[in-house]
């Protein structure tokens, strides 16, 4: 696993590619309906080639005294965040292999008509990620469709937190929460 110093300077080079790739400046409507002068799209950072494997890695140590089988979350946000994850997990000496899993945002309509994505996680103990994190509304979409299929969670950890209660509402869900960096590390 990535040592603290290692770690420090990770996260301040993923700060810096949220900056640099991630930050919109402007008025916009967040999902949760509030508006905002700026935009963290996250989406253009999870999927950079230099910012995915820091995430995965950055992740892994957040939660590192978490034990999970599988990673996800509410589709598409979290979809690069649980794959980084398993790939960071897959070249951790001794480390079990970590899944990843997909929460759609309804069921399928076809097919086999589900509402979460790849191996079961039936019975598994289970990270929830989300890539920005407002209300927490998004992330607890995902947390009911979870439980609902009988995994159980350990935490859930986001990689920017926009500190306007999505902490709060987690935590009153009875869930551990994390993040790895807050706007006051991207400038905002």
């Amino acid at each position: 696993m990535t040592s603290p110093a290692q770690a420090s300077a990770e996260l301040a080079e993923l700060a810096a590619l949220v900056r640099e790739h991630g930050v919109v400046h402007g008025r916009v409507t967040l999902s949760s309906g509030a508006e905002s002068d700026h935009y963290v799209d996250l989406r253009r950072v999870t999927l950079h080639h230099a910012a995915a494997p820091l995430v995965g890695r950055l992740i892994r140590v957040l939660t590192a005294d978490w034990d999970y089988e599988a990673v996800g979350g509410l589709t598409l946000g979290a979809d690069p965040i649980a794959d980084a994850v398993l790939h960071a997990a897959s070249v951790e000496p001794d480390a079990p292999g970590i899944d990843a899993f997909v929460v759609r945002k309804s069921t399928k309509e076809h097919g086999m008509q589900r509402l979460i994505e790849g191996p079961d996680i039936t019975g598994r103990r289970v990270l929830v990620v989300e890539d920005t994190s407002t209300t927490g509304g998004s992330v607890l979409t995902a947390v009911r469709a979870v439980r609902a299929a009988g995994a159980e969670i350990v935490g859930v950890a986001t990689i920017v937190d926009r500190d306007t209660g999505a902490r709060e509402a987690i935590e009153a869900e009875g869930l551990a929460y994390r993040a790895l960096l807050g706007l006051p590390d991207l400038g905002l």
